[in-house]
């Protein structure tokens, strides 16, 4: 009977880690290997960082600052969970384990458009998919937005604080003639596509237009949305809001005591730092509760 399972080893997951091993409590990390993280090719909003940091080393020297503290991290994937007494049970393929509390750090799923090497792409800072973490190294520059509805709209009008040069790449039903105003009022171009137009060519998306014409873009942002990783929680009845994100107390915990969640699966901001910080509250409780239950 372990103290807690983490179940994610991406920020949030490993930053957990770290305080339970620091909490000198008995506990395992899952790897799933699909951490969010890992396609961060640069990041400057990571506190300490001022040079910034790449998606892959953050996550090489979490994992390090884990395992110094005694993480035992485990590449796996969870079937699923299941409530006990004393806890839960996490069901693998071959086995179970059981533990006290889980810790639920298994993020989000990006929704990209469907263009060959988008994956790639979002590696190399051409399609991008959060304009928090990294529209300040846009500035001036030529950036488009993909989108299918009002989420790429309001991605548009917070990158007109970076740059004039913003373009709504829309692949969704006509807009409404009052939002067309609207991003028109803003200084933003509206070009209605679909995907097919649309190819990376080198470090730039370009876009393809009637009679041979075209049109480059330095940076893309895609705005299509994504589907926080919950399917292991919510057959037990956890609860999520609106968006299908997971409801959390103010220590992380959601609504089955005992499970707690951090990061990006949780509603808020989808940044390291947060995730962090999560992380850090969700095991300083777990400890707090082992020591005095």
């Amino acid at each position: 009977m372990l103290d807690t399972i983490i179940i994610g080893a991406g920020p949030a997951g490993l930053t957990a880690a770290i305080y339970l091993g620091r909490y000198r409590r008995a506990h395992l990390v899952i790897d799933g290997e699909n951490s969010r993280a890992r396609w961060i090719p640069r990041s400057h909003n990571i506190l300490g960082f001022p040079q910034g940091i790449g998606g892959q080393t953050l996550l090489s020297q979490l994992r390090t600052h884990a395992e110094q503290y005694g993480a035992h991290i485990r590449q796996g994937t969870v079937i699923n969970i299941t409530r006990e007494d004393t806890g839960f049970a996490v069901h693998f393929p071959s086995e179970q384990i059981r533990s006290r509390y889980v810790i639920l750090a298994t993020g989000i799923q990006d929704h990209l458009p469907d263009i060959p090497g988008a994956e790639d792409a979002v590696r190399r800072s051409v399609l991008r998919i959060c304009p928090i973490c990294d529209a300040y190294e846009a500035i001036d520059e030529r950036i488009a937005v993909i989108s299918d509805g009002e989420r790429g709209e309001r991605e548009a009008v917070f990158l007109s604080t970076y740059s004039k040069h913003i373009t709504l790449l829309h692949i969704g039903p006509p807009l409404e003639p009052n939002r067309r105003t609207h991003l028109e009022t803003r200084g933003i171009e509206l070009i209605q596509t679909n995907l097919h137009c649309l190819t990376i060519e080198n470090d730039a998306l370009r876009l393809h237009l009637p009679a041979g014409h075209h049109r480059t873009f330095d940076v893309c942002y895609t705005a299509l949305g994504c589907s926080p990783r919950n399917e292991l929680v919510t057959p037990l009845g956890a609860a999520c809001d609106e968006n299908s994100q997971l409801t959390v107390t103010s220590h992380c915990e959601t609504s089955l005591p005992g499970l707690y969640a951090v990061g990006d699966v949780v509603r808020g901001l989808n940044q390291v730092v947060v995730a962090a910080a999560e992380a850090a509250i969700a095991a300083t409780h777990i400890h707090n509760r082992l020591r005095d239950p």
